[in-house]
């Protein structure tokens, strides 16, 4: 029916082969990051870089079997521990001599308040500062690979976020519905902010861009921290996209031929969309920029 068409929103329409390309997605084990595995498997080699490596096998068994794809393959990568990312980018570079897109998919969300191994509050250092340092070590190779492209999975809960930097790790007040907003506007600050930074001469040469998303309102596992919207995700279900639904701005930033030199946008339903004023803050973002180096103890000029 047409409800249910217009539920589904956008679909990626590129038929764009990525042959002899290697994409890398975080969290492509389930939901829409398994399914943007699934397409992109379709047309070349992809690394599913995940925290539970059971889950991802026996997703990319299934990818494998599906597309007959045999470069379909699992990393293990704990976004919420900057020395697992360090160890899977070390070993990533070892064995690979490029990289041509970069998803940054994985995230976490109504988690009650805990603590990555490093001290920061789990949706900002799952969802935002880990995908900034898993970017930060994979750049140089991303620009030797150029044209090379930097997805990051953002949401509309963009709207509800701030930047609170007198209490960025939530431990003054902590509210976790806030807490995921906050980390998914910073997303869209980062690639912001990325885009600016590789706009130099080198991006209007060889296309290296960076662009965010929101992928829709999905019926996923994201939800599982909360009863209440697990529960009101079931009989809503009719009204969310299905994961593969919500694969497809994903798909769509990964390869669309027409965004080769589109950098620093936001998009959702396969179209450009509307930021919110603070997601388009340039002083927030130079300041975020710095402040997660700072955390991160990394100097990225």
């Amino acid at each position: 029916p047409s409800c249910r068409r217009y539920v589904a929103g956008g679909r990626c329409k590129s038929t764009a082969r990525l042959e002899g390309k290697v994409v890398i997605i975080t969290g492509a084990n389930t939901g829409i990051g398994k399914e943007t595995a699934r397409d992109l498997a379709q047309r070349g080699k992809v690394i599913i870089a995940c925290r539970d490596i059971a889950k991802a096998e026996a997703a990319a068994s299934e990818i494998r079997a599906e597309t007959g794809n045999q470069q379909v393959i699992v990393k293990k990568l704990d976004l919420a521990d900057t020395k697992s990312i360090r160890e899977f980018a070390e070993n990533f570079l070892a064995e690979e001599k490029k990289l041509h897109v970069l998803i940054n998919n994985a995230g976490v969300m109504l988690c009650p308040y805990s603590k990555t191994a490093d001290g920061f509050e789990m949706h900002l250092g799952v969802n935002h500062l880990g995908h900034f340092l898993l970017t930060f070590l994979l750049l140089e190779c991303l620009k030797q690979s150029a044209p090379a492209r930097i997805v990051n999975v953002s949401s509309l809960a963009h709207h509800g976020g701030r930047i609170r930097f007198h209490d960025l790790q939530g431990e003054k007040s902590y509210n976790r519905g806030l807490a995921y907003c906050h980390s998914k506007l910073a997303n869209v600050l980062f690639t912001r902010e990325l885009a600016r930074r590789l706009q130099g001469k080198f991006q209007r040469q060889v296309g290296f861009t960076a662009n965010a998303l929101h992928p829709g309102s999905v019926s996923s596992e994201l939800v599982r921290h909360s009863f209440v919207m697990t529960w009101l995700w079931k009989i809503f279900s009719f009204f969310l996209k299905t994961p593969c639904e919500g694969a497809q701005t994903s798909i769509y930033c990964a390869v669309a031929e027409e965004l080769e030199s589109v950098t620093g946008q936001y998009f959702s339903d396969c179209q450009p969309a509307y930021v919110s004023p603070r997601g388009r803050d340039d002083e927030t973002a130079k300041k975020l920029w710095s402040v997660s180096c700072e955390l991160l103890g990394i100097q990225w000029d």
